[in-house]
């Protein structure tokens, strides 16, 4: 059953659509229910729990133009307090692309890691390696995150409508297959919070590229006014996700707008203007 786009109110919601949220002192995240069945370590976080001023107590998990270093390192440690064991966080300096980087052990993860961790430039991290957590930050865009049960491997990625435009969740399909040999059909697929249907105005430009470049693009778009509409990229995702092999119903997608639920998350469209800074959510991944 499809939930729209709007102000959850019920955590049956959530459930039905495959989430829960979990809860450790303070900070808050939203993990897919059926993607840690199949073996699989993940979470969506929210702006609760942390110690950046945005306004205040917020977990910004990056973003170090608008915070400290030094709340953002807190606020990763506490952050990871809510998966158990020993983790690695492997990620990326996101440039709205499909550029993909590949881990295939915790080493590979250290390299690139600093007090940032953006020391490679990418939206799609692939690994099956143990003890790593794929992450990729969002304030609005799409975060996905994909895991496969039979081979163990996983990816997370980051897709705005840029990286909608370059097909960055079909690449990702397609680069677990090629370094890991997944079977699209066995994939296990999270979307998280992302800006919705219902909130996200895009112009002529966004419109163009869309329409010109899929043959189901004119669908993905609602009229607002003269060179506007609103714009699903969730669905376009989930669309771009099932033509590369993924089973539908193994895609489960949060029911959650971030523009409209800015009190549980950072949303840039809605917040940068007000308050000249914002803060970013992780979308994490990996094997249990």
């Amino acid at each position: 059953m499809s939930i729209p786009m709007e102000r959850i109110t019920s955590d049956d919601q959530l459930n039905e659509a495959g989430f829960y949220w979990r809860e450790t002192e303070g900070v808050r995240a939203l993990v897919c229910a059926p993607l840690e069945a199949d073996g699989f370590v993940n979470g969506f976080s929210t702006r609760l729990g942390g110690v950046s001023e945005m306004p205040a107590s917020a977990l910004s998990l990056a973003g170090f133009n608008d915070d400290a270093a030094e709340n953002i390192l807190e606020n990763r440690r506490r952050f990871l307090k809510l998966f158990q064991g020993e983790w690695i966080l492997a990620g990326c300096w996101q440039v709205h692309s499909a550029d993909v980087r590949v881990i295939h052990t915790a080493e590979d993860a250290r390299p690139a890691e600093n007090q940032r961790g953006e020391t490679v430039f990418c939206d799609v991290i692939v690994s099956n390696a143990s003890g790593v957590l794929a992450g990729v930050k969002t304030a609005d865009c799409v975060p996905i995150l994909l895991g496969d049960p039979v081979t163990g491997a996983f990816a997370a990625v980051h897709a705005g409508w840029r990286g909608t435009l370059a097909t960055a969740a079909i690449i990702a399909v397609k680069r677990l297959a090629e370094e890991y040999e997944v079977r699209p059909q066995d994939l296990r697929v999270a979307i998280g919070a992302s800006a919705g249907a219902c909130c996200y105005e895009v112009g002529s430009d966004v419109i163009d590229e869309f329409t010109s470049r899929f043959v189901d693009g004119p669908k993905l778009f609602t009229p607002t006014r003269p060179g506007h509409a609103l714009v699903d990229l969730l669905q376009a995702n989930r669309d771009q996700l099932v033509s590369a092999g993924v089973n539908p119903e193994r895609i489960h997608t949060a029911p959650i707008c971030t523009m409209c639920r800015t009190d549980l998350f950072f949303s840039y469209r809605k917040e940068k203007s007000l308050h000249g800074k914002v803060g970013r959510l992780m979308a994490v991944v990996g094997r249990q």
